[in-house]
């Protein structure tokens, strides 16, 4: 068995769907699927019951899986410890926006228990680099959002979030249950410095040119809410100051959480930084 075969089994196994497993793997589905059949022949049995819905692991698919990630666990701290005597044990990673999403928690914690000898260093990046230095070298992966301008990227999606509008907590339309972005067509709107990712500032002007402020960073637009009305967008889930409310919109397609690394790059320490990742922000 081969160890990529291995890992798009992983990827069905823990997905239960081709066409998501696919979307993982950046790949179409008929070679995930064609990849699949093949190691169930190799196996002698089926490992997956397959239905419109989605895939479901029969008992051989479960032994293979824990199997499975038990290797490939393995394949990668045998990289790890490779690289670490090659002189590479210190990896960059770039972090937009909030630090303290558990995601981040519980991938800083499977990171360390796996790669015990690997120094880890963070970049706080500000909101106008989405891709929190990447491009330019000063980090080796990203834990961002998307969208943004993906040349020569690969981005893995770790977890879609539902969008809402800040506004101050007096403002008339902070007591409604869910917006429309053409209700705030009327209102001025956060923009980024010149310069920045057009992709990544028409998502947050939902789309459309706007007028407002310029701001950089997140505290920055929630200053720019409370002391000037300006209405920001933000991920739902997270705490606001007293002064400001959060209201869903209701066609506002959501935020993806993603890991991004420059397309080519095969350092085994994103490798499995990016796959930690994947589970760690499932939960």
């Amino acid at each position: 068995m081969e160890l990529r075969t291995l890992r798009y089994f992983v990827a069905v196994a823990e997905e239960l769907h081709f066409g998501r497993a696919a979307t993982r793997l950046h790949m179409s589905q008929p070679p995930l699927s064609r990849a699949i059949k093949q190691l169930e022949a190799d196996v002698g049995a089926l490992l997956f019951v397959r239905s419109p819905a989605g895939v479901t692991l029969t008992p051989v698919g479960t032994v293979l899986l824990d199997e499975a990630r038990a290797l490939l666990d393995h394949a990668d701290r045998v990289r790890a410890r490779v690289s670490a005597s090659a002189g590479v044990t210190t990896i960059t990673v770039g972090i937009l926006g909030d630090g303290t999403d558990p995601g981040v928690s519980r991938l800083a914690a499977a990171y360390r228990r796996r790669h015990p000898g690997i120094e880890i260093r963070v970049r706080d990046a500000d909101l106008t680099d989405p891709t929190c230095g990447l491009r330019t070298g000063l980090v080796d992966v990203a834990l961002t959002r998307a969208p943004f301008d993906e040349t020569a990227l690969t981005v893995r999606a770790l977890r879609s979030d539902p969008v809402g509008v800040v506004l101050r907590a007096d403002d008339p339309l902070a007591r409604r249950d869910g917006l429309r972005l053409a209700e705030l067509s009327d209102r001025r709107w956060f923009q980024f410095p010149r310069g920045t990712d057009p992709v990544w500032q028409a998502y947050w002007n939902g789309g459309l040119p706007r007028e407002g402020p310029v701001v950089r960073a997140v505290q920055e637009c929630l200053q720019a809410v409370l002391w000037n009305g300006t209405v920001g967008l933000a991920p739902l889930g997270h705490e606001l100051p007293a002064e400001l409310a959060v209201v869903p919109l209701t066609d506002m397609a959501p935020s993806r959480v993603v890991a991004v690394w420059n397309a080519g790059d095969t350092n085994p320490l994103i490798q499995s930084f990016v796959e930690i990742a994947t589970t760690a922000y499932r939960h």
